[in-house]
């Protein structure tokens, strides 16, 4: 293994630590932060089951493409991701696991090496493929998001739950026409690409590798471009089977060969608004494509024969011509070869070593970041929260100093009004009251004497009446009595008189 891949393999090690993975839970809606990787924030409907796993895929911290995975066929259903130009350059294919998935428990957020997982991951392999899977058989990891359509060689597409079997024909092929179709029809005919919505995905068949890991009947490509005025949708499918050809269908049509019949994008990807002109470029670009694959496809069929007799028609070489050395080369190759074979065992050994060296620095290293980063983490959001509970009162002063004033003001106000209700009802009583009220005072001490004087000319009134009552009851009553004693002497007068 040469110098460069070490350092390869080494910087591939350094961004495992950078690849993040959200799962996102049962009671959450849509992708997260991946939604924003579907056409108007919506991801497909009529899809998702509930024993789907929806994941976030993540690169430093920052969102890159949406994964929908299916744990029992242990690949996934789609991926979604923004169009971008294929990456100029190429990385060796790797199979990493997303710790969670298997063991909902985990505190590992990060996807890990299979080596790693086996000893900090419970029921490894139970719900997601392994690369144990793909060893001693016929398929490799195909990506359905490929690495070689990714902007950058450290974009995440390495998880096994963006992979499916395939073939490496099959694969080579697939990769190749999503190049194609990528960088000559879909990406110019859309803005450069930025405004294009692209998922990919698989239909599972009944075979599967090892009896684990479903292989796909076919796969296929919805892309979808959201340009105001001049949109489109494209739909594309490719059975899996070595003769098969890159097929184009609209978008609606793929939705009936998918199960569910789900609705990839909303509204059908603007379908009222799309630009068939655009469209008939784009499938005028398909059909070279498609002639280019049929060509290869003609090549690859005739190339065994070619190969054939190439080999018959090779000249030997000259180790060959010699009859297979002289004895004293025999005598030297055979005394050589231990001495040989124990430097390359040494040689494996020293690289073994330092490989493990390596790693385990990587690994201290890695663990030291993550607890540096975790205290500096914890520092900032204390004092964010202390800086936010300082701002929050700061800012709670002014308004508490306006609800003051406006309480004294509406205080006044109501001291204001009430004098001005005082004043409006004393304006509201006549002028003639006003001058009574002033002037009762006056009359009042006035009438005093008069008042007096009415009270003793009723008491000198009543007197005189109580004694001329009195006198005049005493006169009438010796008026009776004279009179009585008048009338006896008068008849005694009279009646001596006549006895005379």
């Amino acid at each position: 293994m040469g110098c460069a891949r070490w350092l390869a393999l080494g910087g591939l090690l350094a961004l495992v630590g950078l690849l993040q993975a959200r799962l996102l839970l049962p009671h959450q809606e849509g992708f997260g932060e991946c939604d924003r990787f579907f056409y108007a924030g919506t991801p497909p409907a009529r899809l998702a089951t509930e024993a789907h796993v929806r994941i976030c895929q993540r690169f430093a911290g920052t969102e890159r493409f949406a994964t929908l995975y299916s744990p029992g066929h242990r690949i996934p259903v789609f991926s979604a991701f923004r169009a971008a130009r294929p990456a100029l350059l190429s990385a060796e294919q790797r199979g990493l696991l997303e710790p969670q998935i298997d063991d909902p428990g985990s505190s590992l957020e990060e996807v890990i090496e299979e080596a790693d997982a086996i000893t900090s991951v419970n029921n490894l392999g139970s719900k997601q493929a392994l690369n144990a899977d793909y060893l001693d058989s016929n398929y490799e990891i195909g990506q359905l998001y490929p690495f070689l359509l990714s902007s950058g060689p450290q974009v995440p597409t390495f998880p096994l739950t963006n992979s499916v079997p395939m073939t490496r024909s099959f694969r080579e092929r697939w990769h190749v026409n999503l190049n194609s179709l990528m960088e000559r029809a879909l990406i110019p005919h859309c803005g450069d690409g930025k405004d294009l919505y692209i998922i990919t995905g698989a239909i599972p068949s009944d075979s599967r590798v090892k009896g684990r890991v479903a292989v796909p009947e076919f796969v296929w490509l919805a892309a979808c471009c959201d340009v105001p005025g001049g949109g489109w949708a494209m739909g594309f499918t490719k059975h899996t089977q070595d003769s098969g050809i890159i097929e184009d269908v609209m978008v609606r049509d793929l939705e009936q060969l998918l199960p569910h019949k789900p609705q990839l994008f909303r509204d059908s990807c603007g379908e009222r608004e799309q630009d068939t002109e655009k469209m008939k470029k784009i499938l005028e670009v398909v059909n070279q494509v498609q002639e280019e694959e049929r060509s290869l496809t003609t090549q690859h069929s005739m190339s065994p024969l070619a190969g054939t007799q190439s080999q018959r028609s090779a000249p030997l070489s000259p180790e060959a011509r010699e009859g297979g050395g002289s004895f004293l080369g025999k005598v030297l190759g055979f005394l050589l070869t231990p001495v040989i074979k124990l430097f390359q065992l040494t040689y494996y050994l020293v690289i073994a070593v330092l490989r493990n060296v390596i790693y385990l620095l990587w690994f201290v290293t890695k663990q030291v970041i993550d607890g540096i980063e975790s205290c500096l983490y914890r520092l900032g959001a204390a004092t964010v929260s202390y800086l936010v509970a300082i701002g929050q009162e700061l800012v709670g002063i002014p308004w508490k100093v306006l609800k003051v004033v406006a309480k004294v003001i509406r205080a006044l106000l109501r001291i204001l009004c009430c004098l001005l209700k005082t004043v409006c009802r004393a304006l509201s009583i006549p002028l003639r009251v006003l001058v009574d009220v002033a002037t009762f005072p006056v009359y009042t001490v006035g009438a005093i004497p008069i008042v007096c004087k009415d009270i003793a000319v009723g008491l000198g009134g009543t007197l005189s009446l109580l004694f001329d009552t009195a006198f005049g009851t005493m006169g009438g009553l010796f008026q009776v009595v004279f009179s009585v004693f008048k009338r006896i002497g008068y008849r005694v007068t009279f009646d001596n008189a006549g006895e005379f």
